[in-house]
């Protein structure tokens, strides 16, 4: 069972959600937490079961990470941090992010759903509160759905399809079927990488559209088949993904000429699928564990906490934590517009991001990698799984401001 460094998990049992559950434990928090009885409070809330569970374990610890950086308390008050699950459905997330702000609570992040994220996101502006999406994908959160005291940390719908659906058409890949999640997420992605592909030239000859978390995908594999289609772009995330990939090997489809687009793909995914059956597929992350010397730094601290690949999301958690805290403490105050006018105002700078910046509708704007999987032969170890293809320039991976049509901004 994991430990997480917390002053007390919050919210949980509201939601029925046990933390044995979830295989948590508390620890007597660290001596200068325990000396303010007035914490900074802030929240993950994840989908840290079901389809989703796998990419997000590991985001609390990354949270206590980022707290550690900044000696475990700013403006002097010690920082507590509450913990729960989604359980990836909409009202439990509204629920506990509405408990949560009426009980003090002065930032949200995680929201890995983009139901979830949309959900807490009209609480959050309600309430007049920061939410920090880290693992959601829709780019409606910077569009329709922005907020001034919202941010989007990581990557999104509009970025995975311009970096990977641009490659893969750059590549020939000029007509596409898709297999897509039917919810807001793969909508949205199956919409802008629908746009990619066109304006390239290229032709969409039909789409699917998949429940969340579903275990059989072969008659959406043997649709895709049939389709001729070149590419079949997989416009799902998590265990999804990785079931329709492990499927349509089973039905040979690669080998049968067809390649497959996992549009959005994590670490955690290629480590399930393993390098036989994932070599050669292009993907867009925001990070990579094994990068640079600070991110295996970083990683080497993290694996102490929770041994597995860190992924973008969690990566995320960890830089998205780091900034409001230092924003908290150049604001020298928590109130949410003093603190978001300082996140945009100061550079993002950690492990994963350099020169990053909070732009007005909420996007960060950061470079974007295009990877691609090892085969087994150049791999040097389980966890040696991506070269890397291109850096895409974060002012060339996002949406413009202007087309955003975020209603705040003039």
């Amino acid at each position: 069972m994991r430990k997480v460094r917390v002053a007390r998990f919050a919210g949980m049992l509201a939601a029925g959600v046990s933390l044995a559950a979830l295989g948590f434990t508390t620890v007597a928090p660290v001596k200068s937490w325990a000396q303010n009885t007035q914490p900074l409070k802030i929240g993950l809330l994840a989908g840290l079961s079901g389809v989703y569970g796998d990419l997000t374990q590991g985001e609390a610890e990354a949270m206590q990470l980022a707290i550690e950086d900044v000696g475990g308390k700013v403006l002097g008050r010690p920082i507590e941090v509450l913990v729960a699950d989604t359980q990836n459905k909409p009202d439990v997330a509204a629920s506990l992010a509405r408990k949560w702000y009426d009980d003090g609570v002065k930032m949200i992040t995680g929201l890995d759903t983009s139901s979830v994220a949309l959900a807490v996101r009209k609480v959050s502006q309600e309430k007049g509160q920061i939410d920090i999406n880290v693992g959601a994908g829709t780019a409606d959160l910077t569009g329709p759905a922005c907020s001034e005291t919202g941010a989007h940390w990581v990557f999104d719908t509009y970025a995975l399809a311009h970096v990977t659906g641009g490659a893969v058409v750059k590549a020939g890949g000029d007509t596409w079927f898709f297999v897509t999640a039917d919810y807001a997420f793969g909508k949205s992605l199956e919409d802008e990488t629908t746009a990619v592909v066109k304006a390239a030239g290229g032709k969409v000859l039909g789409d699917v559209k998949h429940p969340l978390s579903t275990q059989d995908f072969s008659s959406f594999m043997l649709q895709a088949q049939a389709s001729k289609a070149k590419i079949i772009g997989l416009a799902n995330a998590g265990m999804d993904t990785v079931n329709a990939i492990k499927q349509a090997s089973e039905f040979g489809i690669v080998k049968g000429g067809q390649k497959l687009a996992g549009l959005l793909m994590f670490a955690n995914d290629i480590t399930s699928l393993t390098l036989p059956v994932a070599q050669g597929l292009q993907l867009t992350e925001a990070f990579y564990w094994d990068q640079n010397d600070e991110t295996r730094a970083w990683t080497k601290r993290f694996r102490a906490k929770k041994d597995k690949i860190p992924n973008m999301t969690i990566g995320g958690t960890y830089s998205a934590t780091l900034h409001y805290l230092k924003a908290v403490q150049a604001a020298g105050t928590d109130e949410p517009k003093a603190v978001m006018a300082k996140m945009r105002e100061m550079p993002i700078n950690d492990m994963m991001t350099k020169n990053g910046k909070l732009r007005e509708d909420g996007r960060v704007i950061r470079d974007m990698y295009l990877f691609q999987v090892k085969t087994p032969a150049e791999s040097k170890g389980k966890d040696d799984i991506y070269n890397l293809v291109a850096t895409v320039p974060g002012e060339q991976a996002y949406r413009p401001l202007k087309d955003g049509h975020c209603p705040y901004i003039k």
